[in-house]
C-alpha cells in the first residue's frame, strides 16, 4: 500500500517502527540515503532486519539527471542519448538500450535493491521535468526503446515500471512546481502518449506509474486519483494486470486531493496499488491513511502477486557482475554515449 521515504544514511530508531506499521510494503531510497555501495548494502540489510525479507527496496536510478547512485555505480547516460543513435542506426540504439537496461539492473540487484522506477516511457515533447529523461518524441520508437529496455532489466533480474501513465512528455507544467493539464482528447492519446505505454505492457511489465498530470477531455481528476484511468483505460482497454503506483504524494500536482492523509486514499481508492510517501515529513500521516484500509485488505500486502512481482529474480553478487565477461563489453558501450556528449 505504502511505499516511504528515509532520512539518512542509516535506519534511524524513530524511523524503524514505520517498517513494521500495517500498509507499509516498501522503502523508496534517495541520494540522501546513498554515500557508498557498501553503506547501501548495510542499509538495506537493516532496513529488511527490520522490516522483514519481503520488503521492497526501489530507487531512481535512469541514468543521465536522474541517477540517485552514482560513485561505485556505473555513470548511466541519459536515455536520450540512446534516442540520438536511433535516429542514425536503430538496431544500434536497440542494443544500446538493452545493455544500459541490463548494467543497470544488474547493479542493484546485487547491491540488496529490488528494482528502479525504469523505464521513462513519456515522449521527448518539451516537458521541462523529463527532458533527457525520454528516449524520443516518436512513439514508434520510444515504445521499440522501451521494450528493448524492459527485456534488458529482466535479464538483469529486475521488474520495470513503467511511466508516467498514461504520458507526462507532451504537457509543458512540471508535476513538482506546478499543477500539470493536457487538453488533448484519448484519441489523440491513444495515437501518440499511449503507444508506448501499450506495446510495453504486452511485453508483460510489472508495473505502472502514474502521472500527476490531469486530461480534463477523459476526466476532471490527475490521472493517479482516475479511476477512469486506472480501471477503464490501463486495465480495461490495455489489459494491464500488474501493480498500479502512483507518483510521489508530496508534488505540488498531487495537492488536488487535499491533505496528505486524502492524497493517500484518494489514490488507493481510484485503483492505485502502492502509493509513494518519499519523505520523511509525510510518512506519519500517511502511514495513519492506511491504518483501516490496512486490517481489511491483507491482499495489498507485500505478498501480494502484483507486489510480489516486483522483487525480480534473484540477483547474482556483486563479484558475480563484475566477473560477467560482457559487462565491460556493455560498459564501455553505454559510457561511451556520456563521452559523446560532452564532446558534442
Amino acid at each position: 500500500m505504502l511505499m516511504i521515504g528515509i532520512a539518512g544514511l542509516k535506519l534511524a530508531e524513530h524511523e524503524k517502527p514505520w517498517l513494521t506499521a500495517p500498509g507499509v510494503v516498501g522503502v523508496l531510497l534517495f541520494s540522501r540515503n546513498y554515500a557508498s555501495r557498501e553503506q547501501l548494502v548495510a542499509l538495506c540489510d537493516a532496513i529488511r532486519e527490520v522490516g522483514g525479507d519481503e520488503l521492497l527496496i526501489a530507487v531512481d536510478q535512469e541514468g543521465g539527471p536522474v541517477q540517485r547512485f552514482r560513485d561505485g555505480f556505473t555513470r548511466l547516460p541519459a536515455l536520450a542519448r540512446i534516442g540520438d543513435i536511433y535516429d542514425r542506426d536503430p538496431p544500434e540504439a536497440v542494443r544500446l538500450a538493452e545493455e544500459h537496461a541490463w548494467v543497470m539492473a544488474s547493479e542493484l540487484r546485487a547491491s540488496g535493491v529490488d528494482f528502479s522506477f525504469a523505464p521513462v516511457v513519456d515522449l521527448a515533447r518539451g516537458n521541462a521535468a523529463i527532458g533527457l529523461r525520454a528516449f524520443h518524441a516518436d512513439p514508434s520508437i520510444t515504445a521499440e526503446l522501451a521494450q528493448a529496455y524492459v527485456r534488458g532489466m529482466h535479464l538483469g533480474g529486475m521488474a520495470a515500471v513503467l511511466k508516467h501513465f498514461p504520458g507526462h512528455g507532451s504537457v509543458a507544467a512540471d508535476t513538482h512546481k506546478a499543477q500539470a493539464i493536457d487538453p488533448r482528447d484519448l484519441d489523440t492519446l491513444r495515437r501518440d502518449d499511449l503507444l508506448p505505454f501499450a506495446e510495453c505492457i504486452e511485453a508483460k511489465v510489472e508495473a505502472v506509474m502514474m502521472a500527476h498530470v490531469t486530461y480534463p477531455a477523459i476526466d476532471d481528476k490527475p490521472a493517479g486519483y482516475s479511476r477512469v484511468w486506472i480501471e477503464q483505460i490501463l486495465r480495461g482497454e490495455l489489459g494491464f494486470a500488474g501493480a498500479v503506483i502512483s507518483d510521489d504524494i508530496s508534488m505540488a500536482a498531487a495537492g488536488a486531493a487535499g491533505s496528505v492523509e486524502e492524497r493517500v486514499r484518494a489514490h488507493l481508492e481510484a485503483g492505485c496499488d502502492l502509493v509513494l510517501a518519499c519523505f520523511p515529513d509525510v510518512v506519519a500521516q500517511a502511514i495513519a491513511a492506511v491504518q483501516d484500509r490496512a486490517a481489511d485488505r491483507a491482499s495489498l500486502s507485500s505478498t501480494s502477486p502484483e507486489l510480489a512481482a516486483l522483487r525480480g529474480a534473484l540477483g547474482a553478487s556483486w563479484a558475480g557482475v563484475l566477473n560477467n565477461p560482457q559487462r565491460d563489453r556493455f560498459v564501455a558501450r553505454i559510457t561511451a554515449l556520456n563521452a559523446d556528449r560532452e564532446n558534442a
